[in-house]
């Protein structure tokens, strides 16, 4: 069973992502089609892509131009070129105005392709997974922040020489402080 991973190729040559798509059939990820920059344009604005993998040449628009006009309306979706016409100047322009992730030269084995389709999709995830850690860290600190200034020393710990937390006799009242702290993550977290 597929997931909810989304892969679109884009090539002027209809065999070429037909191809692609026989040999990749089997990937855990569902796989889009088109023919042209501009379908491929068409088809982001109305279904979420992970992954781009777009030929450089094609008429109308170039792939480092498609892939520029993807970078600037879909950021987070990770970009490769597949061309057959590999050129420093247009691996220079790919990675310039499209942000590529890589930039591959057909004929490209399946297995390499479907290694970096994967690598890409385990880069996303992890990116996404760190984007949401880093927010759970800055609310978390905004939460001992808050107690800290309604009860000044909170949140510092004595230790001993050993690392054992020493308990000190205090003014707080431990019951309403951790109902306190729990009414502050519930709020946070809704």
């Amino acid at each position: 069973m597929k997931n909810e991973n989304t892969v679109l190729f884009v090539d002027d040559e209809p065999n070429v992502v037909e191809g692609l798509q026989n040999r990749l059939h089997k990937e855990a990820y569902r796989i889009l089609t088109a023919t042209s920059a501009k379908e491929g344009l068409e088809i982001l604005t109305r279904t979420r892509v992970d992954v781009v993998v777009s030929d450089e040449q094609m008429p109308g628009m170039t792939g480092s131009e498609f892939l520029a006009q993807v970078y600037k309306s879909y950021p987070e979706t990770i970009r490769i070129i597949l061309t057959g016409q590999a050129s420093l100047e247009a691996a220079i322009r790919a990675i310039n105005e499209g942000k590529i992730y890589r930039f591959l030269t057909k004929p490209c084995n399946a297995v390499d392709l479907s290694q970096t389709i994967r690598h890409a999709l385990q880069m996303k995830t992890l990116t996404k997974e760190s984007a949401r850690l880093l927010s759970t860290a800055r609310r978390q600190n905004e939460i001992l922040s808050d107690l800290e200034k309604e009860h000044p020393g909170i949140s510092r710990i004595n230790q001993t020489e050993e690392g054992e937390i020493l308990l000190e006799e205090s003014n707080y009242d431990v019951e309403l402080l951790l109902k306190e702290i729990n009414e502050e993550i519930n709020l946070f977290e809704n």
